[in-house]
């Protein structure tokens, strides 16, 4: 099958270079704002053809993959929308999925049945340029989220091609997954923000940030991601963070309270519950 990748970045560099390793893409076309990605990814092999629009990119794919900042898929949508190929599967890597969806409806019309909203839950946190890998997707989780009436062989590809990158994909609603991204990650990445945002703040930042050991370099790294990418994952979604938002306010003052009373024996049951929490979910998930 042929792959046009929209978007040449890790995310769909890494697709792109595991889907070829699998034997099930056998070449692949990128097209890339800003142009020289997508001259980088040519002269390292990650593609092998240069298209100059997206509708040029995708005119003879078996397979399109989305790869853009969540912004930008609309319009890009919109843009390829006259040059499918009947039956070809589009995809996306999006990190959140209700207003993708919307828009495939939109701007595909009839082929929206063969676009399948995706989401990688994988990357890496450092702002900037990163090279793709091959291994990127291996053991990572790719939640897919089609609708009723999403076509079954479309779907069933889309499990097969992402499998085959050595991920694990699961199924949900799109309502489901921003309700638990915003939960997991989205709001997590906003804190972090927060945190680093507030330290800043402080005349003597540059000698707090000097003393910064595990625990600052644990909890502050997912601060260190695109700020561009950020910005619009958490307007898009919102409605899905600011509630869960609220929630961390209340538990914050909640927890103000307790020390500001020293009340150590109300408190440290509140820090238990927290950290047997994160105990057990790192046992489960193999994680640290």
């Amino acid at each position: 099958m042929h792959l046009a990748l929209l978007g040449c970045g890790l995310m769909g560099g890494s697709f792109a270079l595991a889907a070829q390793a699998s034997g099930m893409i056998s070449s692949v076309t990128g097209y890339s704002v800003p142009q020289h990605s997508a001259e980088h990814f040519l002269k390292q092999g990650i593609i092998q053809h240069l298209a100059f629009d997206a509708a040029e990119a995708v005119q003879s794919a078996d397979v399109v993959l989305i790869a853009t900042p969540v912004a930008a898929i609309p319009a890009v949508l919109q843009q390829i929308a006259s040059a499918l190929l009947p039956h070809c599967l589009v995809m996306d890597v999006g990190s959140t999925k209700r207003s993708v969806h919307q828009a495939a409806k939109k701007a595909l019309g009839a082929h929206a049945r063969f676009f399948v909203p995706t989401h990688p839950i994988a990357g890496k946190e450092q702002a900037g340029h990163a090279e793709p890998q091959t291994t990127l997707y291996q053991n990572k989780t790719v939640v897919l989220c089609p609708d009723a009436e999403t076509d079954s062989q479309a779907l069933a590809l889309a499990h097969q091609l992402w499998q085959h990158c050595g991920a694990q994909t699961k199924e949900l609603d799109v309502a489901a997954h921003d309700r638990g991204l915003a939960a997991v990650s989205h709001l997590p990445h906003l804190l972090a923000f927060a945190y680093m945002d507030a330290l800043l703040n402080q005349p003597d930042h540059t000698e707090l940030l000097d003393l910064g050991g595990p625990g600052f370099r644990d909890f502050s790294r997912i601060a260190g991601c695109e700020a561009s990418i950020w910005r619009d994952i958490l307007i898009d979604n919102q409605d899905e963070v600011l509630p869960l938002l609220n929630a961390v306010r209340q538990s914050l003052d909640h927890l103000e309270l307790l020390i500001t009373q020293s009340q150590p024996d109300v408190l440290e049951p509140v820090l238990q519950r927290a950290s047997q929490a994160r105990i057990h979910w790192k046992k489960e998930n193999n994680n640290v």
